[in-house]
């Protein structure tokens, strides 16, 4: 057997590989023998997969080590039920998709599979984006952000690439005073006698310019928002409780009230 390129201390134990093996068995089996399995095609399944993502997601926010164990598992089922699919019209096999991404994340490293020196991250990431544009022959810069990711995560991955070939504000501060100037024109543009369009083009641009400053400041936007939704739900489910202990819903209260159970919520909310 050749020399293997990684450090051979790092290598999966025999029975692991026998539980993977095992796996990829179990689900060759339901392709054959359970007709729901049987009929599924990689269209019909692939918004199961962007569920399972989100489940997965959902786990790692709370914290639940065990539904996150659960959920890693539905996410690789379908990974390998692809694969399989694949494996069966003659398309690739799950071997030459783990040996595809291993010559990836080998080729992305050369930090660490060759000779090359870095200083640190941010090296390292600009060492990655220069390799995905020269060695993978991209026609853009902008290729490689999916067309169906969520609209707030595409902007932001949009404008790390567009920083990563230079094409950047050179400061925090510029960035903030972009925000500024299109919180000036949406305003104008909402309160003025602009069509819909005008006015949805520049909130857009609001919310573009906010991402973008969000990044300068080391925040994920989307990761933001995701927590004050959650937040905004266990307030609102606080309010709901509060009123429903007296028989009333939020249609029967008044909003001093509501402010009220808000701002109790606010003192005894802790959670991330």
């Amino acid at each position: 057997m050749p020399d293997k390129i990684y450090d051979t201390r790092f290598r999966e134990a025999s029975e692991r590989m026998e539980a993977y093996a095992d796996f990829v068995a179990v689900v060759r089996q339901l392709r054959r023998q359970c007709p729901w399995d049987r009929e599924q095609t990689h269209a019909s399944v692939k918004h199961l997969l962007i569920e399972e993502a989100y489940e997965t997601v959902s786990a790692i926010e709370d914290e639940d080590w065990g539904e996150l164990k659960n959920e890693l598992g539905d996410l690789l089922l379908h990974v390998v039920f692809h694969c399989v699919m694949a494996e069966e019209s003659g398309r690739f096999t799950t071997r030459d998709v783990v040996e595809a991404e291993i010559a990836k994340l080998v080729r992305r490293h050369p930090h660490v599979f060759g000779d090359t020196s870095v200083s640190g991250v941010e090296e390292v990431l600009t060492n990655w984006e220069s390799i995905k544009r020269t060695g993978e022959r991209r026609q853009s810069v902008l290729e490689g952000v999916p067309k169906h990711l969520p609209t707030l995560l595409a902007a932001y991955r949009m404008q790390e690439k567009a920083a990563g070939v230079g094409f950047d504000f050179a400061r925090a501060v510029d960035a903030w005073q972009k925000v500024e100037e299109e919180i000036s024109e949406a305003r104008e543009a909402i309160n003025g006698a602009e069509d819909a369009t005008k006015r949805e083009d520049e909130f857009g641009d609001l919310l573009f310019s906010l991402v973008n400053y969000a990044r300068f400041a080391g925040i994920n936007p989307e990761n933001a928002l995701r927590r004050t939704n959650r937040k905004f739900r266990r307030r609102i489910e606080h309010i709901e409780q509060c009123l429903s202990r007296d028989g009333r819903s939020m249609e029967d209260a008044t909003l001093e009230e509501m402010d009220r159970y808000w701002e109790q919520a606010k003192q005894t909310d802790h959670v991330p």
